[in-house]
C-alpha cells in the first residue's frame, strides 16, 4: 500500500524517468527528447506544490478547491488515462493520407505546424463553451472558484479524448509532421498548465510586452471568469493569434477584480457536482423539452439557451455589458 502510494507520488510529479537516467549513470540522455522531457515534465507539479505552500503561507490555502481537484485527477487516473493517447494515434493512421500538403522537420514548418495547432486548439476550446454537450466535458475544468496550476487536472475524462480528435484531425490534414505533432503537444501541454499559475505564486501576470504577443496567465484567469466583460474569451493557449483574427481576445482590466467559476449555482466542494453537473442537467432539459428539434437543439445550441426564449447565453450576456457601458 505504501509503495503504490509513493508510486503514485512519482507518477504526480513526473519524476520516474529522471530517476531512471541518474540510476543508469548515462547523462548523455539528458540531451535526448526523452531527457529534456525528463527535466521540463516535473516542472509544473513542483510549482504546484509550492504554490499550495505559498498559500499555507498567506492563508489562501484554497484548500475546497485542491481537495475536489485532487479527487477528479484520482478518477481520471483510473478512468481515462490511456483514451486520448489512443486517439491521437487513430486520428493520425485515418487522415495522414489525406493531408492536402506535405511537410517536414526544419523551423520554418515547425512555426507553421505551431501556428496549426493553435488552431486545432481554438477550435476544440471555441466548441467547449458553444455546444451545450461539449460543455458538460469542459465545464468542470471551469468550476474551481479560485486559480492555481492545479486547476490544469480539473477536467473530465472524457475532454481529452474529444480535444485530441479535432486537434489532431485539424493539424493531420494540414500536413503537420507526427513527430512534430507530438513535440508541440508536449510544449503547449507543459505551457498550457503553466497559464494557470495563480495569484498566491505570480500577482500580475500580464508580463509586459509579452501580454500583446503571447496568451499569458493574465489572459487564461480571464477566460476562467465569470464576469460579463470576460465571459467566452481568450480560447487560445501560447499565441494568440487565432483569438485575435476572431474577435475573441480579451486583456485583464486592472479596475475590474476576476470572478472565478461558472455562472450557475454550483456545489464547488462536490464531487458530484463539479464533475457530473452539467451533464445531469443536460439530461433534465432534454427530457423536459417539447419535440425532437426541441431536445435536439439542446444538445448543439450554446449553454444558456432554452426554448422557451427567457435563457442568456454568454454572448448575450457579453453584448448586454458592452452595450450598458458603451450605449453609443
Amino acid at each position: 500500500m505504501v509503495e503504490q502510494i509513493f508510486q503514485e507520488i512519482v507518477n504526480f510529479f513526473g519524476i520516474s524517468r529522471f530517476f531512471q537516467i541518474l540510476n543508469q549513470g548515462d547523462y548523455s540522455q539528458f540531451l535526448t527528447y526523452n531527457g529534456v522531457t525528463s527535466i521540463i515534465a516535473p516542472i509544473i507539479p513542483l510549482l504546484i506544490l509550492c504554490e499550495f505552500i505559498l498559500g499555507l503561507a498567506y492563508k489562501k490555502p484554497q484548500t475546497k478547491v485542491y481537495r475536489v481537484i485532487f479527487l477528479i485527477y484520482l478518477f481520471n487516473r483510473v478512468v481515462g488515462r490511456f483514451i486520448a493517447l489512443a486517439m491521437v494515434t487513430l486520428c493520425i493512421g485515418l487522415f495522414e493520407p489525406w493531408a492536402i500538403i506535405n511537410t517536414s522537420k526544419t523551423w520554418y514548418w515547425f512555426i507553421y505546424s505551431y501556428i496549426v495547432w493553435e488552431l486545432g486548439h481554438y477550435v476544440y476550446h471555441y466548441l467547449g463553451h458553444k455546444v451545450r454537450l461539449f460543455w458538460c466535458l469542459h465545464a468542470t475544468h471551469h468550476t474551481p472558484e479560485e486559480m492555481n496550476l492545479f486547476v490544469s487536472h480539473a477536467h473530465f475524462f472524457l475532454e481529452a479524448p474529444y480535444a485530441d480528435v479535432i486537434r489532431t484531425t485539424i493539424c493531420i490534414l494540414l500536413g503537420v509532421d507526427p513527430t512534430v505533432l507530438f513535440v508541440i503537444m508536449f510544449i503547449d501541454g507543459t505551457y498550457g498548465a503553466f497559464i494557470h499559475v495563480g495569484e498566491n505564486m505570480i500577482k500580475d501576470a500580464r508580463f509586459g510586452f509579452l501580454n500583446n504577443i503571447i496568451l499569458t496567465p493574465s489572459h487564461h484567469r480571464v477566460h476562467h471568469a465569470k464576469n460579463p466583460l470576460y465571459i467566452d474569451t481568450n480560447y487560445c493557449n501560447l499565441l494568440n493569434i487565432w483569438d485575435k483574427i476572431f474577435g475573441t481576445l480579451q486583456d485583464e482590466n486592472r479596475n475590474m477584480p476576476i470572478n472565478y467559476g461558472v455562472t450557475r449555482k454550483i456545489k464547488s466542494g462536490n464531487f458530484m457536482d463539479v464533475y457530473f453537473g452539467e451533464i445531469i442537467l443536460l439530461i433534465k432539459d432534454v427530457y423536459g423539452a417539447p419535440g425532437v428539434l426541441n431536445k435536439f437543439k439542446y444538445i448543439v445550441y450554446p449553454p444558456g439557451w432554452n426554448h422557451l426564449g427567457t435563457g442568456k447565453t454568454a454572448k448575450v450576456i457579453r453584448q448586454e455589458y458592452l452595450q450598458k457601458i458603451n450605449p453609443s
